[in-house]
């Protein structure tokens, strides 16, 4: 289960919601919907989380709400 923060919105230029991972660089995801850019997210998680892994790269310890607002 995913425990870092996502923080989602409406993009007008993109026409779609984004979803945003702050602790993990460049980790983001979109969708139609809430539901669809969530369930992105979750899988753009997972796959940056598999790439930082396979690459010896550190992974960043999931900080909570709002660590970085």
């Amino acid at each position: 289960m995913n425990k870092y923060e996502i923080i989602l919105y409406w993009s007008a230029d993109d026409n779609a919601y984004i979803a945003e991972v702050p602790e993990l660089p460049g980790c983001a995801a979109d969708g139609q919907t809430y539901l669809e850019a969530i369930q992105n997210a979750e899988q753009i998680i997972s796959e940056w989380l598999e790439t930082a892994r396979r690459l010896n790269r550190p992974i960043p310890v999931p900080k909570g709400k709002l660590m970085y607002a």
